[in-house]
């Protein structure tokens, strides 16, 4: 388990959307000091919230902030970039730049902040993924967050030596900038980031965040048809739906 109290937290993307909610529950928890990270951030409300400009495709800057952060002992991998098109549609430099942001980026954080947490006594490292990790259809994207996954259950292995946790996390449509235009059932993001946090301090190593998450999990020990989806009455619903589908 990780402790909470006290703690100094990383938080990429921590100025809007899931980050800022994880950045509001953490210092509700009892955490001291939260770095939160933003290409171009915003001055912060709280004195324990220190803005830091951070894009993590840029390893140098990770690095520097690794350098300077030498107090921090909970990582959140929060920052990521969104893609709706096809994947066989999208420009492949644009499906790169997902996985930039959304795959290397992390592991960028992972590498040159994992000595930080081992200095501290081991600390946490959560990383965010989605039920769009399992799902078939969801273009760069879901591409991108499930490779954001083999990469967390990779480094759960690695950093174990170190006393470092490591947890994933999968979620459904959330109430965020990144949904604002979806018609869709979404969760509360303070309400995800609580239930991370409480996973944190319970030394769990992944949280399913809604039922859209649990239905994607339980899929995947059947046919990799079952793992399509779609949106019906605003509700993300998993499952075949090859018989609905018309030759063309």
């Amino acid at each position: 388990m990780t402790a909470i109290e006290g703690a100094a937290v990383l938080v990429t993307g921590g100025q809007r959307g899931l980050g800022e909610a994880f950045a509001a529950e953490f210092l509700n928890f009892g955490a001291a000091k939260v770095y939160a990270t933003a290409r171009v951030p915003a001055p912060a409300g709280d004195a324990r919230i220190e803005p830091v400009a951070l894009d993590v495709t840029d390893e140098a800057a990770v690095a520097a902030l690794a350098r300077c952060a030498r107090d921090v002992s909970i990582v959140v991998n929060n920052a990521g970039l969104p893609a709706r098109g096809s994947i066989m549609a999208e420009p492949v430099a644009n499906v790169q730049a997902v996985f930039d942001t959304n795959v290397f980026g992390p592991l960028r954080v992972a590498r040159h902040f994992a000595p930080v947490l081992a200095a501290n006594g081991g600390g946490a490292m959560v990383n965010i993924h989605s039920a769009l990790s399992w799902a078939a259809g969801a273009g760069a994207y879901g591409a991108s967050k499930a490779a954001l996954w083999s990469v967390t259950n990779a480094l759960r292995v690695e950093l174990a030596r170190h006393g470092t946790q490591v947890l994933g996390v999968h979620l459904g449509y959330t109430d965020t900038d990144m949904t604002s235009s979806l018609a869709v059932v979404k969760n509360d993001p303070r309400q995800v980031a609580r239930d991370v946090l409480v996973a944190l301090s319970e030394g769990r190593t992944e949280v399913l965040a809604d039922d859209v998450s649990r239905r994607f999990k339980a899929a995947l020990s059947g046919p990799v048809e079952g793992l399509s989806w779609a949106v019906v009455d605003g509700e993300v619903v998993v499952g075949d739906f090859r018989a609905n589908r018309r030759d063309t």
